[in-house]
């Protein structure tokens, strides 16, 4: 068949960049499909290496429901392979149909993975994608049963591959022998494997259950959590970088309706020394002059004044001009550890 089309989930990592390899040698038309999410940011990179063209879809609070309770459950912290990837290759057959490709490839290898990439695994995320014998896997078509596309010919079954388990090896060598050099490294960058991640997400989801927000999530991936009830916890910046990122949060707030800032957020700098900035996020406005001051001692806790007897903290709303000073002693680390997330 000449003019065979494929579409192909291009993560940017090397196993989906050695899938459209396999491809395009064997004359075949690529186009790839990455998915963006609140967890990940696929690099597009390889794409322009590969000279392919690459559809970029953003997933947000529906690909959120997916996250909060996976049909198939999680792998080792709070990542939900197998659902994810049902999601996505039901997004990626919706648009195969808008570009005239016959069939839908992936970068997957038998046993890479130990939840999403066993045999049964595999035939699961076939089955209920509705992609039955339309989903090839070039580097391990050899291990699997062939699909449509080898059946009529339109890939050369022969010039694909078997590579099976977790070594990289055989890929970087093929990686090598091709002369690639834009790819993700190995592993890829799902927040949802960071078990430190994935402990806050488990705390927020717990917390929180259905009235969590994508703003929520975004929060997670800066500075230091803490605990003080289901509604409220408090956000310790760790560097300049973060400090700016949490402030981004009321100026942004402010000229953006709510766009990342909730309208409850409490902001904290400890005066006159250098330190963190501080939110305190209270769900419904539910905050007490309890949570204020020990909000207040934490920021004095991680700031250059940790070792005064008092410290001067200001704090103020993210939508609310003006601010207030609390006289706070800085939190000792032992009382830390009830709170700390």
């Amino acid at each position: 068949m000449d003019n065979t089309k494929a579409l192909v989930l291009f993560s940017g990592g090397l196993d989906s960049t050695l899938a459209v390899k396999l491809l395009v040698e064997q004359g075949i038309e690529v186009v790839g499909i990455t998915f963006t999410t609140p967890f990940t940011n696929p690099s597009i990179e390889g794409a322009k290496e590969l000279n392919i063209p690459l559809k970029i879809i953003h997933l947000g609070e529906e690909y959120l429901e997916i996250v909060k309770l996976p049909k198939y459950g999680y792998g080792k912290n709070m990542n939900p392979c197998i659902d994810c990837k049902i999601f996505m290759l039901k997004r990626a057959k919706e648009y195969m149909a808008q570009v005239g490709a016959e069939f839908i490839a992936t970068g997957e290898v038998l046993g890479e993975r130990p939840k999403s990439q066993k045999k049964d695994a595999l035939w699961i995320i076939e089955r209920d994608s509705d992609l039955k014998g339309l989903l090839l896997r070039p580097l391990s078509a050899k291990l699997l049963p062939a699909t449509i596309a080898e059946e009529k010919g339109w890939v050369n079954r022969e010039k694909l591959l078997n590579i099976q388990g977790r070594s990289r090896k055989p890929q970087m060598a093929l990686a090598k022998e091709f002369g690639i050099t834009t790819y993700e490294t190995p592993a890829g960058g799902c927040l949802l494997t960071d078990p430190i991640f994935s402990r806050k997400l488990k705390d927020l989801f717990t917390c929180l259950k259905d009235d969590t927000s994508l703003n929520d999530i975004q929060l997670l991936t800066i500075g230091r959590h803490f605990r003080l009830s289901p509604t409220t916890k408090i956000i310790v910046g760790r560097n300049d970088e973060e400090n700016k990122k949490l402030l981004e949060f009321q100026v942004l707030n402010l000229q953006v309706l709510n766009l990342l800032a909730q309208v409850d957020d409490i902001l904290f700098k400890v005066v006159n020394f250098p330190g963190p900035i501080t939110i305190l996020r209270g769900k419904g406005g539910k905050v007490t002059q309890e949570h204020l001051e020990l909000t207040a001692r934490l920021t004095a806790r991680y700031s250059k004044a940790k070792e005064e007897d008092m410290v001067a903290v200001e704090y103020w709303g993210a939508t609310t001009p003006g601010k207030k000073i609390l006289s706070v002693s800085p939190i000792k680390d032992s009382e830390l550890v009830s709170i700390r997330i």
